[in-house]
C-alpha cells in the first residue's frame, strides 16, 4: 500500500460562483468527513502556506496575479468573458489551490508519502498566463511543476489529463519544454476547442505533447484501449522522475457537460496503470489535482475509487 494524503480545506467553499457548473457544492461533497468512509487508510493532511504569490508569477504574469487580487479585495466580478466568476475569498481559494499541491511535493520529496490527491477549487488547467479561463483562475499542475523544478531539483516531468476538456492552459505553458511531457485525452469538439492529435509541441519541446480527442458517445472500452495503447506507452519512453494527474471526472456517463461513456470503474483502471508506471520510473511519486466533475454523485465515486487506486 501508498502512504497516500487528501488534501482538502474549508476555503474551497468560499470562491462563490453562485449559479454555475463549478459551485461550492463540488467542494462541501468532498470534505473529509463525507467520504472518509469510501477511502479507508487515506491520511487526511492540512494544506500548508508557502510564499504562494511568488510561485504563481513563476508561470502567470505578475500583472494578472495583482489585477486578480484585486478584483476579489473589491468584492469579485467576472475574470473573462463569463465561466470564470469570483468572489471576495476566491483569491484566498485559489492561493490554497495552489498550496495544497505544493504542500503535497513537499511531503513526498521529504519521504512521507507517496502520493496525494488535493480535492481543491478553482481548478486550474484552462489558466493561461495572462488571464483565467473556463473556470480556472490560477495554473494549479503548471505552479507544481515550477515548484519541483526549481525547489526539488527534478529533471523530467509527467502530466497526464484526462479531463474531458483539453488542458490547453497547460499545454501551453509547457509547449516547447522537452523536460515536461503533457498528454490530454479530451472530447473533441468541445470546450475550448483546442487539443487536436496533429498539436505535439514545438521547438525543443517537439513531441513532448501528446493529445488524444475522442468523439462525443465514445466508449469506455474505446477510452481505455486507446489509453493503453498510446498513454502507457508515451509515459514509459519518456521516463519521468515524477508523476502528475490532472484529474478531472467530467468524462463520467453521468456528467452534464460532456459526452463520453467513462464510469469509476475506468479511472480506477486508469490510476492503477499510472500507478504501476509510476513506480517503475519515479519512486512511486505521484500528485493528482481535481479539476473538473459536475455531477456530484459521479464526482464523489470517481475521487473515490481514484483515490483507492493511488493508494492500492
Amino acid at each position: 500500500m501508498s502512504r497516500t494524503a487528501y488534501y482538502w480545506d474549508p476555503i474551497s467553499l468560499e470562491h462563490d460562483t453562485g449559479a454555475h457548473a463549478e459551485h461550492m457544492l463540488r467542494a462541501d461533497r468532498l470534505r473529509p468527513e463525507k467520504i472518509a468512509h469510501a477511502i479507508d487508510g487515506v491520511a487526511f493532511r492540512p494544506v500548508e502556506p508557502h510564499d504562494t504569490a511568488e510561485w504563481i508569477c513563476r508561470i502567470h504574469d505578475r500583472q494578472y496575479h495583482d489585477w486578480v487580487k484585486e478584483v476579489c479585495r473589491s468584492g469579485g466580478g467576472l475574470l473573462d468573458g463569463g465561466d470564470t466568476p469570483a468572489s471576495a475569498r476566491s483569491y484566498d481559494a485559489a492561493l490554497a489551490s495552489v498550496d495544497a499541491v505544493l504542500t503535497a511535493a513537499d511531503a513526498i520529496m521529504a519521504g512521507e508519502l507517496d502520493t496525494a490527491f488535493s480535492a481543491m477549487r478553482p481548478p486550474g488547467h484552462h489558466a493561461l498566463p495572462p488571464r483565467a479561463m473556463g473556470f480556472c483562475i490560477f495554473s494549479n499542475v503548471g505552479i507544481l511543476v515550477r515548484y519541483l523544478e526549481e525547489k526539488y531539483r527534478i529533471g523530467r516531468l509527467a502530466v497526464v489529463d484526462f479531463d474531458v476538456h483539453h488542458g490547453n492552459g497547460t499545454q501551453h505553458v509547457f509547449w516547447r519544454d522537452p523536460d515536461v511531457l503533457y498528454v490530454s485525452l479530451h472530447q473533441f469538439p468541445l470546450f475550448p476547442g483546442t487539443g487536436a492529435a496533429r498539436d505535439e509541441g514545438d521547438g525543443p519541446g517537439l513531441g513532448t505533447t501528446l493529445n488524444i480527442p475522442f468523439s462525443p458517445g465514445t466508449t469506455e472500452g474505446e477510452y481505455l484501449a486507446k489509453f493503453e495503447a498510446k498513454v502507457l506507452p508515451a509515459v514509459d519512453a519518456f521516463g519521468p522522475e515524477f508523476l502528475i494527474i490532472s484529474a478531472g471526472f467530467d468524462g463520467h456517463v453521468a456528467d452534464p457537460l460532456a459526452d463520453l461513456r467513462l464510469t469509476e470503474d475506468g479511472y480506477a483502471w486508469m490510476t492503477r496503470e499510472l500507478k504501476s508506471l509510476a513506480t517503475e520510473w519515479c519512486q512511486g511519486r505521484i500528485i493528482s489535482v481535481l479539476e473538473g466533475g459536475y455531477n456530484l454523485d459521479a464526482l464523489v465515486r470517481c475521487v473515490a475509487a481514484h483515490v483507492q487506486a493511488l493508494r492500492g
